[in-house]
Formats: C-alpha cells, sequence, structure tokens
C-alpha cells in the first residue's frame, strides 16, 4: 500500500474547489493562497435582485462567497431609475463608482455621486433611489446580509 499525503491531497483538492469556484464566476477575480483577493470589478455583471417592486431596475452580484470572508460580504449593485424601501439588518458602507446613489430617510436625502461614500447603519430603514444610473460597490457586516 502506498503512503498518501494528506497535506498533498488537501491541496490538490482545494486547487481543484477554488478553480470550480473561480469557473462559476463571470467576473475576473485573483486569489492569492493568503486569502487576499482582487476583484476586477469593471467585469463584474451583476443580476436581477428582486426588489418586491415590479419594474425595478436593481441588480446585483456578491463578489465573495461566506467560505472566502465569512465576517465582511462584498459585492458589486446598479440601479436604474428606481427606488424601494429597504430596512438593512447590517451594517453597510457603499462606495460610489458612477452616477448618483440616494439614500432617502424619511423627508431626508442623503446623496452620493461618483467617488463618494455612504454608510447606513444597522437596523436603519430608507429607500435606495436612483434618479438616472449608480453602479456602486457595498461591503455589509455581517457576511450573510440577505439571510438576516
Amino acid at each position: 500500500m502506498v503512503d498518501i499525503d494528506t497535506k498533498i491531497v488537501e491541496e490538490i483538492v482545494r486547487r481543484v474547489l477554488k478553480e470550480q469556484l473561480d469557473a462559476n464566476n463571470d467576473f475576473k477575480k485573483e486569489t492569492d493562497k493568503s486569502g487576499v483577493a482582487v476583484i476586477k470589478t469593471s467585469t463584474v455583471k451583476p443580476e436581477k435582485f428582486d426588489t418586491g417592486k415590479e419594474g425595478d431596475k436593481v441588480y446585483l452580484k456578491d463578489v465573495l462567497n461566506l467560505e472566502e470572508s465569512p465576517r465582511l460580504g462584498c459585492g458589486v449593485m446598479e440601479m436604474e431609475e428606481s427606488t424601494f424601501d429597504w430596512t438593512l439588518k447590517y451594517d453597510e458602507v457603499d462606495y460610489i463608482i458612477d452616477g448618483t446613489l440616494e439614500i432617502v430617510i424619511g423627508d431626508r436625502k442623503i446623496v452620493g455621486n461618483k467617488g463618494d461614500i455612504i454608510f447606513i447603519p444597522k437596523d436603519t430603514a430608507i429607500k435606495f433611489s436612483c434618479p438616472q444610473h449608480a453602479r456602486f460597490v457595498y461591503v455589509v457586516y455581517p457576511a450573510n446580509w440577505e439571510a438576516l
């Protein structure tokens, strides 16, 4: 019987799983063995997101999975001429890549433009709003924001 080095087998399995995960991404992401990753945001193509309101043009794509980042979530979101109600059960930071994103709280409007950062604390009831087009990166804590 041949002795099998479990560390080598584990490394092979990790590489195969990583290749499979990367193959399922429709964007470019490179992850170092340390876990440090670079995501080419220009290659991320967000998918339709159900806001609960017909006609909304809202799209998002998480760029890190829970295995890669069990604490912080991150993704890219795009909106076109849409407004929808949302209550955050998590903290969120949004970096506007392009366009204008509005956060409406009651009768107040916080406006972020290209290059701006918006912070929205946990348990805040808002309206995400976009008068024309917005593309932004979101970072959320905890990472499993959809499950909350």
